[in-house]
């Protein structure tokens, strides 16, 4: 038995296109587009008609960079699988790709099974996975081409994080290579990471212990370092680069410059970094341990440069970098040592309201909007047009949403597993109404009406950019 629905008189919005339009999809697939009111519209019928005058119809997020249940300093992500996948589908998120980890001495294929086990059947959402590398020798790089072949299409690097993550520039361009050949994307987390763990040691014998010298000692000029580095890495092995969480002016001058040249060199930042600063870390009373993330929140002035980066285009995606500590109990294992502070921010029900909210203050336009939070994602990582568009054959993943409700974020309401919110009493216009997951109502008309086990695996292609 087909399923039919039918999203009547909304504005469609695309990264190409703004047009009126009724949308009918069947069996978790978009079958039809047509303008609102027209002959062939009127003919559809539906088991769902939904009811979108007056509100936009966009199609679901795609969030490139998650960290669901990532062990870190002792400690876990607080959001799970199920309870993260959850709070995206509210914020109008429909497809994850997060993050499977290689320990130092395990092969990849036994990070990736312990992630497919954490996911499996937990997710509200689609979700891929990206694989990180921390060992790389003659093995991983062989497992490179396999997991490339199964659909795992993109592998992190660390310029940060000696003895945990870090790779050197040997081993980085080694990946580099293999990826070269094989049709991978490599993802670096660019900060100079031998460098910051001495200025870490000097503030803490200094007895600057407190979280706004996490900010101070993790410089400006040792993420546009990294960043140059990894972009003359890459360029040695003709091979192309996505840099992960973009947080500074002159990182984003970098990445101009390469592209300028006309080289495959794409960049990332998160909502963080265009709301909040280092003003939020020197908050009192170790409250700053709240916003410690890598890269670190930068001098407010960094955040004009990042917005004119994503009008550009020299800044291509906004994902979250969700990675959420409890303040109680596991931010706290800092006091007294802001290097004990586990990295990460929650934000993955965030991201498409905050990048509405800039629409609205005229730092992007609506088509744009879509392009850095779908569109472009989705073609980097492999998924489109499956994901990331509202067009006959995509997924029917297909958010409502009224471009004039009100709402003020707060961890009263919000949906992540975690007990604050960096954006506490900030005014948001713009709230997600309904969402479709391939064609499933998970939430509907601001109830979840969502499960456990509807989000599947989903296989990527290779960066669609680079075809």
């Amino acid at each position: 038995m087909s399923n039919r629905t039918l999203v009547r008189g909304g504005l469609v919005i695309t990264a190409a296109d703004e047009v009126h339009a009724d949308v009918l999809t069947e069996d978790g697939r978009i079958v039809a587009l047509a303008s609102n009111g027209s002959d062939i519209a009127a003919g559809w019928t539906a088991d769902r008609v939904i009811d979108a005058t007056g509100k936009y119809v966009i199609p679901g997020g795609v969030d490139g960079h998650t960290h669901m249940e990532m062990p870190f300093g002792g400690t876990f992500a607080a959001d799970t699988f199920e309870t993260g996948t959850r709070a995206a589908a509210w914020g109008g998120t429909t497809t994850i790709v997060d993050f499977a980890i290689q320990s130092p001495g395990q092969a990849l294929r036994e990070g990736l099974d312990a992630w497919y086990a954490k996911a499996d059947g937990n997710c509200a959402i689609d979700y891929g996975f990206h694989m990180i590398l921390a060992d790389v020798n003659e093995h991983s790089l062989q497992e490179m081409d396999l997991l490339v072949q199964e659909g795992i299409t993109s592998f992190k690097l660390f310029m940060a994080y000696p003895g945990v993550f870090y790779s050197d520039d040997g081993k980085i361009l080694r990946a580099m290579q293999r990826a070269s050949h094989n049709g991978g994307l490599i993802m670096m987390h660019a900060e100079n990471g031998i460098a910051i763990d001495v200025l870490v040691e000097q503030a803490l014998a200094a007895g600057r212990t407190d979280p706004r010298y996490h900010g101070e000692v993790r410089k400006v000029l040792l993420e546009a370092e990294a960043t140059h580095r990894a972009i003359q890495l890459a360029r040695v092995a003709d091979a192309p680069l996505y840099v992960v969480h973009v947080s500074a002016e002159e990182a984003v001058a970098e990445l101009a410059a390469a592209r300028d040249k006309g080289l495959p060199v794409f960049g990332e930042t998160c909502p963080q970094y265009l709301f909040l600063s280092t003003d939020n870390l020197a908050e009192p009373d170790f409250e700053g341990a709240k916003y410690v993330c890598s890269t670190p929140l930068r001098p407010r002035e960094h955040q004009a440069a990042l917005w004119r980066g994503l009008r550009t285009n020299d800044l291509q995606v906004v994902s979250t970098d969700h990675c959420p500590f409890c303040f109680t109990g596991q931010k706290e294992m800092g006091r007294g040592d802001f290097s004990k502070i586990p990295n990460g921010l929650p934000g993955v029900e965030h991201r498409m309201d905050l990048l509405h909210q800039a629409v609205v203050d005229g730092h992007i336009s609506r088509r744009r909007w879509i392009e850095i939070a779908c569109a472009t994602p989705a073609r980097m990582f492999g998924l489109y047009p499956k994901k990331g568009t509202i067009a006959p054959g995509a997924d029917a993943d297909i958010v409502i949403y009224d471009p004039k409700a009100e709402q003020t974020l707060s961890a009263q309401t919000h949906h992540m597993d975690v007990d604050y919110s960096v954006y506490e009493g900030k005014r948001i216009t713009g709230q997600v109404e309904t969402v479709l997951s391939r064609g499933e109502t998970v939430i509907d008309g601001r109830k979840y009406t969502g499960r456990p086990g509807h989000g599947i695996y989903t296989p990527r292609a290779t960066c669609q950019y680079l075809t």
